[in-house]
């Protein structure tokens, strides 16, 4: 059952992320279609690993997907002005309520009620999971307004969501069983993740994850310039005022 709930949380999140963010970068079909392709291939890689048993046979396979597209993207986004300013253009209400998703990170802990995950790795992960994505929506709707207070309450949230996922990774490769950097000895450990579906959070879901919240660091450290020149010219339009007051 928590097997069949894992399917379809997972497919699903992946075709909405993937839907998501192709159709709102402001890129050209070609650059769609290839992202797409790409992004397809790299999930259908990761299945086939997976359902191979080498990502149980070696725990650092596990990492090895994990960090893959984290330093692709920040590669890319460094050395390419276009792909930078196609990563900055996905709107951040979007980045930020797409984390709805991570609801089903209590998925998480009752893999561990029934066994099948041990340590602290389901719960701090499922639960700060789900508070991330509680969250997402309301959230989403204060980006949607650019202002300081508002942006103060998207960084705290957002630093919480990315340090939620920090977590969850180190915890679960210290967690592992026969991994070389296993540091707690759990019983089952987090043996579950390298299994289909539940590989695809560390694989797949969580580099996604990861990704949209550097972006929206990058896009909230973009509306300073803008705060700031704002402030100036309504502190200009009310100078005169207090003046001749």
């Amino acid at each position: 059952m928590l097997d069949a709930l894992g399917t379809i949380l997972a497919t699903t999140a992946l075709a909405v992320v993937l839907t998501s963010v192709v159709t709102t970068m402001p890129v050209q079909l070609q650059g769609r279609l290839a992202l797409a392709g790409g992004v397809g291939a790299w999930v259908g890689l990761a299945a086939s690993i997976a359902a191979a048993g080498y990502l149980a046979g070696n725990p650092l396979t596990v990492l090895a997907f994990f960090t893959f597209p984290l330093v692709i993207t920040g590669i890319l986004g460094l050395r390419y002005l276009p792909t930078r300013t196609a990563l900055r253009a996905i709107p951040m209400p979007l980045l930020i309520g797409l984390n709805l998703i991570r609801v089903g990170g209590l998925l998480f802990v009752a893999l561990a009620l029934a066994g099948r995950l041990a340590g602290p790795f389901p719960y701090t992960a499922g639960l700060g999971d789900f508070l991330t994505g509680a969250l997402a929506i309301p959230v989403a709707l204060l980006a949607a307004k650019v202002s300081p207070s508002h942006n103060r309450l998207i960084a705290a949230w957002n630093a919480f969501g990315a340090f939620d996922l920090i977590v969850a990774v180190a915890l679960g490769i210290a967690s592992r069983n026969g991994s070389p950097l296993q540091l707690m000895h759990t019983g089952v450990g987090t043996a579950a993740m390298t299994e289909l579906p539940w590989a695809l959070v560390p694989t797949v879901l969580v580099p996604f994850f990861l990704i949209a919240h550097s972006i929206v660091f990058a896009q909230l450290r973009a509306r300073v310039p803008r705060e700031t020149a704002a402030t100036s010219i309504s502190a200009g339009r009310l100078e005169p005022r207090v003046l001749g007051g």
